[in-house]
């Protein structure tokens, strides 16, 4: 029986796979040689000839011709009347090539080695898909919508690689169609169970990084550099820049006239809000900088333990602090300071940490989440902003206006 399909199969899986010649042989012989072991106990003693262009192979089983009845190993010594009955004029000691034909391994030892070639085939095709993936790691990437999943979406390249896209990958704002092309950055690739599993991501802070190196050509020549991107993926990002050359204003070339070169990047985030700000290893210029629109009064810095009293206009309050705190806490996150706002011309003022007695820490985090870390500061917000900001009843911060009211009262 010859196992014709088998021998053609050789070359239909180099063109199909696109595998070089070199690599194809080399899982040839892998392959028939697991084959040889399982049926003659070793392999040591084959000689494995494969010409993957033509779909041909050879093997051969190289053995010890010795006297008739000392045979010990029928896999390495050969009788001497059954060596010569291959070459009539063969002699003790001497070695004899014997060809294997493929029907000599059995019908079921073929069939297994067949299902063997094509798992190592794309055990090969995975391990270069993880290589190909991993060095496109923190690159953007298109993909097509092809399977949407309550916790993630399937994507397929132009290849057929499957991509993932975690929904806490995800803007807020994404929706996408079966059939419509997504960008991202390739956030992690990893082999499970040899399979290559690809993470694409919309939020890491490097997406908007690329995204500037695409569509500034300053930032992709490298006259620009981004040194630090911070974002609320949907709401807000803050990036600051520099430029080694003092003829370029990197602020200006980032966004353009009118915004121009920026749109494309507002617009491909969901229309997230984007502070382009000029970096300084000045520390309280940054930090000016860093809480812009909001127009400091005066900055007290701790180097030490990177902290910064910010004294501003109570007008300019709501400014620095931003919808939802996002502004303070990207600020802080940009510069590596944690930022305390304080309100001109207010004398006295008290930590909310301080209340810990009267109100429970769960509320005072979700005054902390929005900028709020004071007694004034909460009393000079509005009771139906704060209940629409926070996750807190407006039941229970009227009692927490109550608490911080009669602190400034006694």
């Amino acid at each position: 029986m010859e196992n014709i399909a088998l021998i053609e199969s050789f070359s239909e899986f180099k063109d199909d796979k696109l595998i070089d010649r070199v690599t194809l042989m080399s899982i040839l012989e892998d392959v028939f040689r697991n084959a040889l072991k399982k049926k003659y106990g070793e392999d040591d003693n084959f000689d494995i000839i494969v010409n993957p262009d033509k779909g041909d192979l050879e093997i051969w089983r190289n053995r010890v011709v010795v006297a008739d009845g000392e045979v010990e190993d029928s896999n390495k010594e050969i009788s001497l009347s059954a060596a010569r009955k291959i070459e009539p004029d063969f002699e003790v000691g001497e070695d004899v090539s014997e060809e294997v034909k493929l029907k000599d391994l059995g019908r079921r030892a073929i069939l297994a080695l067949r299902q063997n070639l094509i798992s190592k085939i794309h055990e090969h095709d995975n391990t270069n898909i993880y290589k190909q993936f991993k060095e496109l790691e923190g690159e953007i990437y298109n993909a097509e919508v092809h399977h949407i999943r309550h916790r993630a979406i399937i994507l397929l390249d132009d290849e057929g690689n499957e991509i993932v896209l975690p929904k806490d990958r995800q803007i807020p704002s994404d929706f996408f169609r079966k059939g419509e092309n997504v960008r991202g950055v390739i956030e992690s690739v990893e082999l499970k169970g040899n399979k290559p599993t690809i993470i694409m991501s919309r939020t890491a802070p490097g997406f908007l990084e690329k995204l500037f190196e695409q569509e500034i050509p300053e930032v992709f020549d490298g006259l620009i550099t981004i040194k630090k991107v911070v974002r609320v993926p949907g709401e807000k990002a803050k990036v600051a820049v520099d430029s080694y050359d003092d003829r370029i204003d990197p602020v200006g070339a980032c966004v353009g006239m009118k915004g121009s070169r920026i749109h494309s990047i507002v617009r491909e985030l969901g229309n997230e809000n984007i502070d382009v700000i000029n970096y300084t290893n000045n520390d309280q210029l940054f930090i000016t900088r860093a809480l812009s629109p909001a127009k400091i009064t005066s900055i007290k810095l701790d180097e030490e333990n990177k902290r910064a009293e910010v004294i501003l206009r109570p007008e300019e309050v709501s400014k620095a602090i931003g919808r939802g705190g996002h502004n303070i806490r990207l600020a802080g996150q940009l510069t590596g300071f944690e930022i305390d706002v304080f309100r001109e011309g207010v004398e006295e003022d008290v930590e909310l940490s301080e209340f810990t007695d009267e109100i429970e820490d769960w509320v005072i985090k979700e005054f902390s989440k929005i900028g709020l870390d004071t007694a004034k500061s909460v009393l000079e917000q509005d009771l139906e902003d704060l209940v629409r900001r926070t996750d807190l009843e407006e039941e229970t911060i009227r009692q927490v206006f109550q608490v911080l009211r009669d602190e400034f009262e006694e």
